[in-house]
């Protein structure tokens, strides 16, 4: 089976519905009578046993709303699974509740699902096994809505900034008011939406639980636990530093990042935002596929060097990843860190600058790139 999970409003069920012969969704009441007949019996109402030419995809979406999905699935599969191609998906709570005694181990692969990105707009298929892409040059009208609007789905392809201004304060209070009420023990909702206002505006800084609980009002315990809920649902995400191979290093501080980073006024931060929600796509679409195992880091030491971010590759540097809103002067910075890590590649990446037709990953020392070129060529 496939699991897809990822923020709400990002595009899950409808991709995932366009895949299917059968698709059954718990909050129709017509599907949600045929579950609970059981899988034999669901089985034989979609035919699985009549012979067809290929295997039919089967879609279950918000199928976590029924108590037993679980035994449901392991059933289902269990019976059916030489006889159709399963799909699991809807909120992001899917993948909450998917941590908590893992039944299905074994029976299914995860897939996370993203906003848009530079390169998925350019090349909808995945990347084959040698990952990078050639740049392909994303249209100027395309590229500020991506900037400006976001990845969501909705506003990108609207571009209308009321619309987008209505539905963010939808989406953030569907988030908190349904889908963290409904599954956690948070209580003190407004607080909560809050916090998640002070996150949005301290995109790209340094975590300090102890300074948000105090702005907030509440104890570093509960605000540690309240970035995780917010993490887990897909409201944002934390970079740890990298500090192997890494002299006089900050090995605890992580850094935060909102999703939905057209949220963001100051051009600086939401560029900076941009480029981590697409290297975030980046490792984990590498990784579900198959291709090794990813991770984004960044680096800081004492001495407050920092470089943004950081992609290893099994357990190995394999590029540095510095971002300028418009400074196209060579960071010291970044090219102290590739000769500390031995990373084969490091790149200053620039928002404003033009596309260039060429691959800086050509390049073993560090090299400005405009943004443009380097995020086309990723997931």
């Amino acid at each position: 089976m496939a699991f897809v999970s990822g923020p709400r409003q990002v595009g899950k069920t409808t991709s995932c519905r366009g895949l299917a012969d059968h698709y059954l969704s718990w909050d129709v009441e017509e599907h949600r009578a045929l579950i609970l007949r059981g899988a034999a019996s669901l089985g034989e109402a979609l035919g699985l046993r009549n012979l067809q030419a290929s295997l039919p995809v089967i879609v279950f979406d918000e199928l976590h709303k029924n108590p037993r999905w679980k035994t449901f699935l392991k059933g289902f599969f269990d019976l059916h699974e030489t006889l159709c191609r399963v799909i699991v998906t809807g909120s992001s709570r899917l993948d909450v509740y998917r941590k908590g005694g893992d039944s299905l181990m074994g029976r299914y692969f995860l897939f996370h699902m993203h906003p848009l990105s530079v390169a998925e707009v350019l090349h909808p298929s995945p990347p084959d096994a040698d990952l990078i892409r050639a740049p392909s040059r994303l249209p100027d009208e395309d590229w500020q809505a991506l900037l400006h609007y976001g990845g969501f789905p909705e506003p990108l392809t609207l571009r209308d900034g009321s619309f987008q201004r209505r539905w963010r304060t939808l989406r953030r209070q569907q988030l908190i008011r349904e889908d963290i009420r409904d599954l956690t023990r948070i209580e003190d909702l407004p607080q909560l939406e809050m916090t998640a206002d002070l996150l949005a505006a301290r995109s790209g800084e340094a975590l300090v639980t102890a300074n948000l609980a105090r702005d907030v009002g509440v104890s570093p315990h509960t605000m540690k636990s309240w970035v995780n809920t917010l993490c887990d649902f897909h409201h944002g995400f934390l970079l740890r530093p990298w500090h192997r191979n890494v002299s006089s290093t900050l090995r605890k501080a992580p850094k935060w990042y909102v999703r939905d980073w057209s949220a963001l006024d100051d051009a600086g931060k939401r560029f900076e935002t941009f480029v981590a929600c697409q290297l975030l796509k980046a490792v984990q679409g590498w990784t579900d596929l198959g291709y090794g195992d990813f991770e984004l880091r960044y680096l800081r030491d004492k001495q407050q060097r920092e470089v943004d971010f950081l992609v290893v590759r099994d357990g190995e540097p394999w590029f540095l990843v510095e971002a300028k809103h418009q400074d196209s002067r060579i960071s010291s910075t970044l090219e102290y860190f590739q000769r500390q890590i031995h990373a084969p590649h490091a790149f200053q990446v620039v928002e404003t600058m033009p596309y260039v037709d060429a691959n800086p990953y050509q390049h073993s020392t560090p090299v400005v790139v405009p943004a443009r070129t380097l995020l086309s060529q990723w997931i």
